[in-house]
C-alpha cells in the first residue's frame, strides 16, 4: 500500500463522492455499507469516523461486523477469519504495515469510534478473542500486525479491550503446542515496552490473571526457567528474565519455608528436617546465606513468644536454637558465619569491641575450631582499623 493509501486522522482531505446509503437490514448489507463509507473517503479516518458518526447504520446491531470490517476490510465468514462475499477496502489494520506508525491511527480512531458508541466495547472484545483464538489461521505478517495493534490499544488504554480478553483466548493447546502463542506475546510485549515499564506490563498482567503463569505460553516441552530466560534474553528482554526469576526464587523460598514450619511445629526428626534443607537447597539452587535467613525465620515463627520480659523471650529464643542447634553439623551453612557477623556489624547490631570480645575470650573450643578461625580475617581487619584510629 502507497503512503497516499494509508489511514490518517489529518492531513489533506481528499475530495470524495458521497452516496445515500440505504439503512441495511442483515450483516452483509451492513458490512457494504461500511466498506463504501472508507472507499469513499478514500481511508481517511478521521472523515470515515464523521461520516460513521453521522450514518444511521445499525452499529448495535451489528457491531460485530463493524470491526470484522475494520481489522481485514470487510466481513467474515460467520465463526471464522476467512473473508466473505462483498465488497472489500484496502484500508484494513491486517492491509496496512506491519510497523506502529501505520497502525497506531487505527487504534486511535476505534477509541474515538468507542467512546461516541460505548455500547461496541462487547462487540470488539467479541471479534479480537475470536482473531486471537484463530491466530493459526493468519500469516505470519498479519499476526504481527495483530500484536502491534494490541500493545498500542493497552498503551494507548484503549477501552473495551481488558486485558483477559487478549491472554485467556491465547491458551488454547493447538495454538500454543505450535509455538504460535509464544510468537504472538513475543511481539506483544516488545511493542509494549517501547513506550511502557516493565510495571506496566505486569500490571496489565496482574489484571489478566498471568503474572504468576508465563510458561503457560510455552510449548509444553520448553516450559523451564532455563527456557524462559533463554527465548527472553535473546528477544532483548532482559528486565522480564529478571523478574520472572524473582517470582521463581520468591515461590521456592515460601515451599521451603512452608515444609520446615509444619516439621518443626509437628517436631518432626532432625535428620528429617536436614534432609528437607539439603533438597530444597539442590532443587531451588538457593544461596546459602538465603537458607540461614530461611531457617532463622522458620525457627522463630516457631517460638510462642509468651514470656512476661525481654530476657524470657531471649529464654525462649535461645531454647528453640539449641534445639535445632546440631543441624549446621550436617549443612554448609558455618561457612557463612562471617558473613552474618559481618552483616551485623554492618547494620550496628553488632558492636566492633563485642565481636573482638568474643574472638579473643568468649568461645569454647567446638566454637573456636568450628567458627572462630572462618572469622579471623575480619577481626584481622577491625583489628588494624582499631590501631589506625
Amino acid at each position: 500500500m502507497s503512503s497516499k493509501e494509508k489511514p490518517t486522522l489529518g492531513g489533506q482531505r481528499i475530495k470524495t463522492r458521497k452516496r445515500n446509503i440505504a439503512a441495511p437490514l442483515d450483516p452483509a448489507a451492513f458490512a457494504d455499507a461500511v466498506v463504501q463509507i472508507y472507499l469513499d473517503n478514500a481511508g481517511d479516518l478521521e472523515l470515515i469516523a464523521k461520516s460513521i458518526e453521522s450514518s444511521d447504520l445499525n452499529f448495535s446491531r451489528y457491531g460485530d461486523t463493524f470491526f470484522e470490517v475494520v481489522f481485514t476490510g470487510g466481513r467474515t465468514q460467520p465463526g471464522t477469519t476467512k473473508p466473505d462475499e462483498g465488497e472489500r477496502h484496502p484500508y484494513s489494520i491486517l492491509d496496512c504495515e506491519a510497523k506502529r506508525e501505520q497502525i497506531l491511527p487505527s487504534v486511535i480512531y476505534i477509541q474515538k469510534i468507542l467512546r461516541r458508541r460505548p455500547f461496541l466495547i462487547k462487540n470488539l472484545e467479541n471479534v479480537m478473542r475470536r482473531f486471537l483464538q484463530s491466530l493459526e489461521f493468519f500469516e505470519d505478517n498479519e499476526r504481527i500486525k495483530l500484536a502491534i495493534f494490541t500493545a498500542l490499544a493497552f498503551s494507548q488504554k484503549l477501552s473495551g479491550l481488558p486485558p483477559e480478553t487478549v491472554f485467556q483466548p491465547l491458551l488454547k493447546d493447538n495454538l500454543v503446542g505450535k509455538g504460535l502463542v509464544l510468537t504472538f506475546i513475543t511481539d506483544f510485549f516488545k511493542e509494549y515496552l517501547i513506550d511502557n515499564s516493565l510495571d506496566d506490563l505486569i500490571s496489565i498482567l496482574k489484571r489478566g490473571k498471568m503474572e504468576d503463569n508465563l510458561l503457560d505460553f510455552f510449548p509444553s516441552g520448553k516450559r523451564s526457567a532455563e527456557a524462559f530466560s533463554e527465548h527472553f534474553t535473546k528477544a532483548g528482554m532482559a528486565s522480564l528474565v529478571e523478574y520472572n526469576d524473582k517470582k521463581i526464587f520468591e515461590v521456592k523460598v515460601k515451599e521451603m519455608k512452608s515444609a520446615l514450619t509444619t516439621q518443626i511445629s509437628e517436631e518432626a526428626d532432625l535428620s528429617e528436617v536436614t534432609e528437607t534443607v539439603k533438597q530444597h537447597v539442590k532443587d531451588a539452587k538457593l544461596p546459602e546465606i538465603e537458607v540461614v535467613r530461611i531457617l532463622w525465620d522458620v525457627l522463630m515463627d516457631a517460638v510462642q513468644w509468651s514470656g512476661k520480659n525481654q530476657q524470657q523471650n531471649v529464654n525462649l529464643a535461645l531454647r528453640q536454637v539449641k534445639t535445632w542447634a546440631k543441624c549446621y553439623e550436617d549443612t554448609k551453612l558455618m561457612k557463612l558465619f562471617p558473613e552474618i557477623v559481618r552483616s551485623l556489624y554492618d547494620q550496628d547490631v553488632l558492636a566492633e569491641d563485642t565481636i573482638l570480645h568474643w574472638f579473643r575470650k568468649g568461645t569454647n573450643p567446638k566454637g573456636r575450631q568450628s567458627f572462630v578461625k572462618a572469622l579471623e580475617p575480619f577481626v584481622k581487619w577491625l583489628e588494624e582499623a582499631e590501631e589506625e584510629e
